[in-house]
């Protein structure tokens, strides 16, 4: 019995459809006997004499799913894992795609960037006595790869200078895109996934990410790739299609952000910020801003280092995760600092650790981060007379309705139903730039004032189009440094806000689905709710389900396929104080939660017990519909 044979039979022994398994075959077998995957085949031969079906499977049965702007996934072998061929091919599909949206225009320009990471393996997938043409894939070596499929096809590449530990964070391709009046632009990260994921995601001409229908023209075309147009590296150089910039436009980076600045800078010695780049790119653009701004600026030095295994960081280099901050954490408290701030590997999320009256750090999430920072900068806009003329503020529809409330106090306009990713506020801030309106918010991209989603992502000047740490870092030290002006701290302020515009608890809860069972489980759940969606949840009586699959809802019809996974969402309204959200998450296999509890603004002459206690019966009830909601109804057995 052959190879082919031997994984056939196994692959009868798992509980999956029938079509899955055939697919997998059928890649499979491509894998064993096409000559440009020679170099994979001793860890296949390797999974199947070990009989790893489950394992084979997912990693045959589809080629790498290319949504949300592109691939995103574990590294490793086969075509639903990220690889030099699985980024190839979303490379030349991008190709066609520039050459049909473009037509006739030449030279097309793109601009890469890479983060920090580096396959090593860690979660022991592979062989590590037998060759693995996957084992210490960085992001440079990727972002080299792609870069010589762009001149292959005619296309040129700027890239970071070589040498030296460069890298380009993703708010900083979004905005070399519009200076150097590029077409496109490739950022080889995965953001803050684990240390084996990595991913390939695609920009357009403006900046942003590819919106419905145009993500679906560039994903189609990267489907139907049959031929890679490849160059060998020193000949794509050699060709004059390969241009390595120089520092020049990362120091407009640091000055755009700084003129984002509302606050006198700080006098030497007048505040000091607890600063980690987790191991990943922002040291040289969140850290850099601060310091040029004159902050002054303690870093973590044993997370200082750019080093994509993220060795020093306790659970994920994520900055949503308060473990990931444990040693800024114990740095702030012996330091007695006013604030700890803390980037993702790519420089686009930031978090925080603000100081309560005991000196000891607390967590500041992604939804009280969004709601102070719009209510600072529209106050200081306010106080400075800066306020557009016609002032807007963005956010997704599971981000904290706190962020709306006080952006209406301040006679905003305000979008707040936007699906979750920036991609949609770089879409509002096109339309406002194209037409001058989007939908009935009437103003130009001069108006924008902020943008905000729950998973710690800012936006504060419109000259980007992606979520950037570097201004938001600025902002949030500027909030900190203005109170401890005033004799007062930004847990004072967050109470402040809260008794004039209400307490919201919000929550995101998550459900891991790995592997291909787990997305079959996953659609069978969703399937079940929309069949039968549930009439009270924690004995809340749900007053509302809003599909957005629903063709004839708010949303309109479908833009296509990339269209409706993202659109793949659940909204269940329980009365006027909360409500839960329901999507699977775009990039990870899991599903994602969002529930949102308030309460109303503070009446006159009610007590601080009594407001403690409202503010206790709205987390409790939040806490509550999350566990009950978990156990009773994401039920995937």
């Amino acid at each position: 019995m052959n190879l082919l044979e031997q994984a056939i039979e196994g692959f009868q022994a798992i509980d999956l459809d029938t079509q899955v398994k055939l697919r997998a075959t059928e890649q499979l077998r491509r894998w064993l006997t096409a000559d440009e995957f020679a170099g994979y085949r001793p860890q296949i031969e390797w999974l199947i004499a070990g009989k790893q079906w489950t394992g084979l499977i997912d990693r045959f049965y589809q080629i790498l799913p290319f949504g949300t702007g592109g691939r995103r996934g574990a590294v490793g072998i086969g075509p639903n894992r990220m690889n030099l061929w699985t980024l190839a091919a979303s490379v030349q599909g991008h190709c066609e795609y520039l050459k049909e949206r473009f037509s006739g225009v030449t030279p097309l320009y793109v601009v890469l960037a890479y983060d920090v990471r580096q396959f090593e393996d860690q979660r022991k997938s592979y062989n590590a006595e037998l060759p693995n043409p996957v084992l210490h894939l960085s992001s440079k070596i990727f972002a080299h790869h792609a870069a010589a499929v762009y001149a292959a096809n005619g296309i040129h590449a700027h890239l970071p200078a070589e040498g030296g530990n460069r890298y380009l964070a993703t708010p900083e391709l979004s905005l070399y895109i519009r200076k150097l009046s590029a077409h496109g632009g490739l950022n080889i990260s995965a953001s803050h996934n684990p240390p084996d994921d990595n991913g390939g995601k695609f920009y357009d001409e403006r900046g942003g990410q590819p919106v419905p229908p145009d993500d679906q023209i560039m994903a189609d075309l990267v489907d139907q790739v049959a031929v890679i147009k490849e160059l060998p590296w020193t000949d794509a150089v050699r060709s004059g299609r390969i241009h390595f910039r120089d520092d020049q436009l990362h120091q407009a980076y640091v000055d755009l952000c700084r003129k984002q600045s509302l606050v006198k800078p700080p006098k030497p010695g007048e505040i000091q910020v607890v600063f980690t780049p987790l191991h990943g790119v922002g040291s040289m653009t969140a850290m850099e801003v601060l310091l040029q701004q004159g902050f002054h600026v303690r870093p973590v030095a044993e997370q200082m280092q750019p080093d994509g295994q993220f060795p020093n960081v306790t659970q994920t280099p994520n900055p949503e995760v308060p473990a990931s901050m444990d040693r800024a954490q114990a740095l702030a408290e012996s330091v007695h600092a006013d604030l700890v701030l803390a980037t993702d590997p790519d420089a686009d999320r930031l978090g925080a650790m603000i100081p309560d009256k005991a000196g000891k750090f607390r967590f500041v999430n992604g939804n009280v981060m969004a709601a102070l920072l719009t209510h600072f900068k529209l106050a200081k806009l306010t106080e400075l007379k800066m306020m557009p003329a016609n002032p807007i503020v963005i956010k997704t529809l599971v981000t904290t309705g706190l962020v709306t409330r006080i952006a209406r106090s301040f006679q905003c306009q305000v979008v707040d139903n936007l699906l979750v990713g920036f991609k949609y506020m770089a879409e509002v801030l096109w339309q406002l730039e194209q037409n001058g309106c989007y939908e009935d918010i009437q103003g130009r991209p001069e108006d924008f004032v902020l943008g905000c989603e729950e998973s710690h992502g800012i936006l504060v000047t419109a000259q980007m189009r992606d979520k950037d740490a570097g201004a938001a870092a600025l902002l949030l030290a500027e909030l900190a440094l203005d109170l401890k002006r005033q004799g007062s701290s930004i847990l004072e302020y967050l109470d402040r806000i809260q008794r004039r515009f209400g307490f919201f608890a919000n929550s995101l809860h998550t459900v891991v689905m790995p592997g291909v069972e787990g997305k079959e489980n996953m659609r069978r759940m969703l399937d079940r709710l929309r069949r039968s969606p549930p009439q009270n949840i924690a004995g809340v009586t749900v007053t509302g389900v809003d599909d957005l699959l629903d063709e004839d809802g708010w949303m309109g019809p479908l833009k296509g396929g990339t269209d409706r996974a993202a659109r793949n969402f659940l909204i269940f309204q329980l009365g006027e104080n909360a409500r839960i959200a329901l999507r699977p998450s775009g990039t990870e296999p899991k599903a994602k939660m969002y529930v949102e509890t308030c309460t109303a603004p503070l009446a006159p002459g009610t007590s601080d017990d009594e407001w403690s206690r409202l503010c206790q019966v709205a987390e409790a009830l939040s806490q509550r519909l999350a566990t009950e909601f978990s156990r009773s109804t994401i039920d995937v057995s």
